[in-house]
């Protein structure tokens, strides 16, 4: 099994963001589920709506270890701010890892390392 550096996989990583964001109306729902994901997992949030017309993300995070609750704002830059949730802590990495391959990602940078 190769493994490449917490710094190949961010960076990767951020690269499938900006292609997920970028991608037209049609195909931008089949990234839903990883759009939420990143939040879910930077926040510690559940039930994560993203509202890519009115560019508005909708969450329960925690407040302590038992109680939510669901903050609103407005997104008007999805890509910039998903790549703000990117962290280099192991948990992360392996998600980011999964995403890749779960989505068939061909990295650029990591496929020239064996």
């Amino acid at each position: 099994m190769t493994t490449f550096q917490p710094s190949q996989i961010i960076e990767e990583f951020k690269n499938f963001i900006h292609s997920s964001c970028a991608s037209s109306d049609q195909d931008i729902s089949k990234y839903s589920s990883l759009h939420k994901g990143i939040i879910k997992m930077y926040f510690a949030a559940r039930k994560v709506e993203i509202d890519y017309t009115n560019h508005t993300v909708k969450a329960e995070i925690p407040v302590s270890d038992y109680e939510y609750t669901t903050v609103n704002f407005e997104c008007q830059d999805l890509d910039r701010f998903l790549s703000s949730c990117v962290k280099s802590d192991k948990r992360s990495l392996n998600f980011y890892q999964s995403a890749l391959s779960y989505y068939n990602h061909v990295p650029g940078a990591l496929s020239q390392v064996a």
